[in-house]
């Protein structure tokens, strides 16, 4: 393993990631695929070994994931050609990364964007972790994705990217006053005078997109497959009904929906974003499973000006009423440790730059 000196304090930029890379801290079972490197994460791939489990599952101290797949597992699945992930199964898939960090670098795993928007619920596991997402600085071992689908089943194979994992050194997460005053410098919002409170509010737009009633979309149940590797290739209306403008929304239980966020969203180039869990003591749902958001989201130099946040939402065990404007969840700020030489949307395959009322990149329009 080669030395490496990492300079910043912050989130690692796509050129520190191909720098670990080079040194041996992150080790592929196979070269990085095209794109795979983001601006300021890196996409993780599974590979062609996964499991059928029994239950989710913790490591904890003194035991390693193939341990507990061994104890836990139902079956093995082979995903060389390509499987099916049934919905309300709890599965586990060894990844092409692994790790071997050194002492100062820490990681933190998420979905991916698209991987939210269908409902499928994944989480990154290591080696004796206590915690799913969250990678100790200095561990050194393989990674592991366990993988639900809640509404949607879906056909993976070995290369897909269903995770993506941020790395990170030291503390550049920002409080209360330094989001204050990063807005005040950048307008990370366009509310007139966000609510900062442990991040930057985000609120629901319940109003209507492009001209229209429409406000969001609900997952239909018992639909077709969906492959996470082919883009717009499912229509719409085949998974998902529209929904349209009444004033408020009730969240039934156990549902799927897709909305939007009612202000445009901007990361400057120095920075990248998390949407953080909302406080359940103001309502009872989750929002946005996938909570990466890359520098230069939302960025008019990047050619996202304007850009949204869509929110994945789910209600919990009883009905919840969203309003239009009522805040829905935080954005947590922190500093890059370099200036990315690339950001979102700029010359990249990004998906959702200048993104308004959007679904996954799986779907079509319909005609």
């Amino acid at each position: 393993m080669a030395s490496i000196h990492l300079s910043g304090c912050g989130i690692l930029a796509a050129h520190q990631i191909e720098a670990m890379a080079a040194a041996g801290l992150i080790r592929p079972d196979e070269p990085f695929a095209p794109g795979q490197i983001q601006p300021a994460s890196l996409d993780l791939r599974l590979s062609a070994r996964a499991w059928r489990m029994r239950a989710s599952f913790l490591p904890g101290l003194g035991r390693t994931v193939a341990q507990c797949i061994k104890n836990v597992s139902l079956h093995e699945i082979d995903l060389s050609k390509g499987a099916v992930l049934e919905t309300g199964c709890v599965y586990v898939a060894e990844l092409m990364e692994s790790l071997a960090l050194p002492p100062e670098i820490a990681a933190a795993a998420n979905p991916k964007s698209s991987t939210g928007r269908i409902d499928v619920f994944t989480r990154v596991i290591t080696d004796y972790s206590r915690e799913f997402d969250l990678i100790e600085a200095g561990y050194t071992g393989r990674l592991y994705a366990e993988i639900s689908p809640r509404t949607f089943p879906i056909l993976a194979r070995a290369g897909a990217r269903l995770s993506q994992v941020r790395f990170r050194q030291g503390h550049a997460r920002l409080d209360d006053a330094g989001h204050a005053a990063l807005h005040a410098r950048e307008k990370l919002v366009t509310s007139a005078e966000p609510s900062i409170q442990g991040g930057v509010a985000v609120s629901v737009d319940l109003s209507g997109f492009g001209g229209t009633s429409l406000i969001g979309y609900r997952a239909k149940r018992h639909t077709g497959l969906i492959d996470v590797d082919k883009l717009a290739a499912h229509d719409v209306l085949d998974f998902w009904e529209p929904i349209h403008a009444r004033g408020d929304l009730v969240l039934d239980p156990g549902e799927f929906y897709i909305l939007a966020s009612k202000e445009a969203v901007r990361v400057p180039p120095d920075h990248a974003a998390e949407m953080t869990p909302f406080d359940p003591l103001v309502g009872e749902f989750r929002v946005h499973y996938a909570g990466f958001f890359d520098p230069g989201f939302g960025a008019a130099e990047a050619g996202g000006a304007g850009s949204r946040a869509v929110l994945e939402v789910r209600s919990h065990d009883v009905p919840f009423i969203l309003e239009d404007g009522q805040i829905v969840g935080r954005l947590v700020y922190e500093k890059m440790a370099e200036l990315p030489k690339m950001l979102y949307g700029a010359g990249l395959s990004s998906n959702y730059q200048a993104q308004g009322l959007k679904l996954s990149k799986h779907f079509r329009a319909p005609d």
